[in-house]
């Protein structure tokens, strides 16, 4: 079974950038067809999609923080990670790494990680 934890500080400055850590374990990032993913919840909001690195390297990103996100892995760790550039506190929410896809659907989520954006 594939787990996911993610780490990284819980208090970030302003106009610094954030940078998160996913830990998977139970299965390689680089598995063929799996694809892993960083989403955020903001608080008294729903989910957003920041951006997915696929098993090849690959990566995507949602148009409103791509100019601010990037993702990238550790593959001798079975890491990805999330870095946003010039955070604000609007930036304040739970964020989550997922992991999807494979040959049997894997759906498979991280607990998520509170980091709140204040000076």
């Amino acid at each position: 079974q594939v787990q996911l934890q993610e780490s990284g500080p819980g208090l970030v400055r302003p106009s610094q950038t954030l940078s998160l850590t996913c830990t998977v374990s139970g299965g390689s990032i680089t598995t063929n067809y799996y694809y892993w993913s960083w989403i955020r919840q903001p608080p008294g909001k729903g989910l957003e999609w920041m951006g997915v690195i696929a098993y090849s390297g690959s990566t995507y990103y949602s148009e409103s923080l791509k100019s601010r996100t990037s993702i990238s892995r550790d593959t001798s760790k079975n890491q990805f990670t999330l870095q946003l550039s010039s955070v604000t506190p609007e930036d304040t929410a739970i964020y989550y790494c997922k992991g999807y896809g494979g040959p049997i659907g894997m759906d498979a989520w991280g607990k998520g990680t509170l980091v709140t954006v204040s000076s």
